[in-house]
């Protein structure tokens, strides 16, 4: 995979982020909720700063910007291994697996560089 973009992950990034919304909303347990809230927190801030790119700039290759995002990583496997299991609602389970596997491959690009 060519080193993505700023403005691709920042879409990538605010696509996973709602579904991980969704997903907290939908879940069924207190213990899912509060997995899928630890990953809104380590993404959130990395947001937040991608979002504070200049337009004019979000054509450079992206990088990490925030130390949640490093650690990240193994969340997001976890996440993968029991998707099923977590996300129960049809769409949102389907919606997920696409985005999550597209963000699994920017961190673990990153993680590389």
């Amino acid at each position: 995979m060519p080193t993505p973009s700023i403005a691709h992950v920042l879409n990538e990034f605010l696509s996973f982020g709602e579904l991980l919304d969704d997903a907290y909303w939908e879940a069924s347990t207190i213990e899912d909720k509060d997995f899928i809230y630890n990953i809104i927190s380590l993404l959130s801030q990395e947001l937040l700063e991608l979002k504070g790119v200049d337009e004019s700039e979000q054509h450079y290759h992206y990088e990490f910007i925030s130390e949640g995002i490093r650690r990240i990583y193994a969340k997001l496997a976890e996440l993968e291994n029991g998707l099923e299991k977590i996300v129960s609602r049809t769409q949102t389970l389907t919606d997920m697996k696409e985005v999550l596997s597209n963000v699994i491959a920017i961190i673990e690009e990153q993680s590389e560089i």
